[in-house]
């Protein structure tokens, strides 16, 4: 009786990590989803997620709760993470670089599948409070040399989600604080690929802010670059079309999202970054809707949106939703325009993201100064500014 109970305990951990790692397995072969296709989806490195699915590392708190979100699992393996007791840090390390790195890895895919169902306005506070504190020890010259590199490329990893966060919370000026850091920290690294992601940021931002020459330039810097990999030129064209489509460049700006698009047909080359995993044809369609709105086609736009919706996170249908209704008052689609704003309102409660309440306010102006709009339309307007006001 006695041995039983001492392997009981010192067997404990291993096996509760064990189930972990089966329900997991279970849950991801149940959604179709691959274990690379997940640690993508959630920014995590597919090597730590193997090894807890291997039960050969503790789930975090933070990476279950993320998993939970992405499976649709209802609190099942955050509830499995709980029951497991873990090591003092991962792999049995000391505290130090290696364990700041898991923690801030973990604490942003959290984070951001949060954003992705919720909006970026409750979260963005703490994914700057996890840069800040990261940077803290960077600048206060604890890190050793050996993992200098390493621990800044993570740092600027941190304040990419800060400034993505920050930016869908609709903090526009914080955003680039944080995606400037963030590019200068990548080249210290000698980070090439983050480098180019935080000029996509702030190719983003700009366009964001109706800023086409700004936007148009860093693209440009970006496709000036000697063997750029194809997933970034693609990028790269996606955001100098949304810019040449906001300085009224028809044929230059649908070159340039055709460019995207034809990028889309090539295979994943070995020279794209990791972090391109998100470019799709969603993301480059409803890119090329917005695009066309701006160049005065709201129905092609439309047509170009509504596509998207199926396959868009909850965020992402708020965004389809507002630029849908923007189009249908510009087309004076009425009872369309109608349908989607009482859709929007039932959003409003649910998802928290100061960028949609200001893309919101835009589009509730368009229906406000459409001719000819009935009276109904005007008044489900007016509630709406209403409740985004308040």
């Amino acid at each position: 009786m006695t041995a039983t109970l001492e392997t009981t305990v010192n067997t404990r951990g291993h096996t509760m990590t064990a189930d972990f790692g089966t329900r997991l397995r279970a849950l991801l072969a149940d959604r179709g989803m691959s274990m690379r296709g997940a640690a993508r989806a959630l920014r995590y490195d597919v090597a730590y997620l193997s090894r807890v699915v291997n039960g050969r590392q503790h789930p975090s708190a933070q990476l279950a709760a993320a998993l939970d979100e992405l499976l649709d699992a209802d609190g099942q393996l955050a509830a499995l993470a709980e029951r497991v007791t873990p090591p003092a840090c991962p792999d049995g390390e000391p505290p130090g670089p290696a364990s700041d790195i898991a923690r801030m890895q973990e604490s942003a895919a959290y984070l951001l599948v949060h954003a992705d169902r919720y909006g970026g306005d409750t979260v963005a506070p703490a994914a700057v409070q996890v840069w800040r504190s990261a940077q803290s020890r960077l600048d206060s010259g604890e890190i050793p040399d050996k993992a200098q590199r390493r621990y800044l490329a993570a740092v600027s990893q941190a304040a990419q989600v800060a400034g993505w966060l920050l930016f869908d919370a609709g903090g526009w000026d914080a955003a680039r604080r944080a995606f400037l850091e963030a590019h200068m920290l990548a080249r210290h690294a000698g980070d090439r690929p983050r480098q180019w992601f935080a000029l996509d940021m702030l190719a983003m931002l700009d366009t964001e802010l109706s800023r086409p020459g700004e936007t148009r330039r860093i693209a440009e810097e970006l496709l000036s670059e000697r063997r750029i990999p194809p997933r970034v030129a693609l990028l790269a064209h996606m955001r100098r079309g949304r810019a040449h489509a906001q300085a009224g460049d028809r044929r230059h700006a649908l070159a340039d999202l055709d460019a995207a698009h034809g990028g889309l047909e090539e295979s994943l080359h070995p020279r794209d970054p990791e972090w391109t995993w998100w470019v799709n044809h969603r993301e480059v369609t409803g890119h090329a809707g917005h695009a066309l709105l701006s160049l005065g086609s709201p129905d092609a736009a439309v047509r170009k949106l509504r596509s998207v919706l199926p396959q868009a996170t909850p965020r992402g249908v708020m965004l389809y939703r507002i630029e849908l209704l923007r189009s249908y008052a510009t087309a004076r689609a009425w009872s369309e325009a109608e349908e989607e704003l009482q859709k929007i309102t039932t959003l409003l409660g649910q998802i928290r993201s100061g960028r949609n309440r200001h893309l919101l306010q835009e589009a509730l102006r368009t229906v406000d100064a459409a001719s000819g709009a009935p009276a109904r339309l005007l008044a489900l307007s007016g509630e709406a500014a209403a409740s985004v006001a308040g």
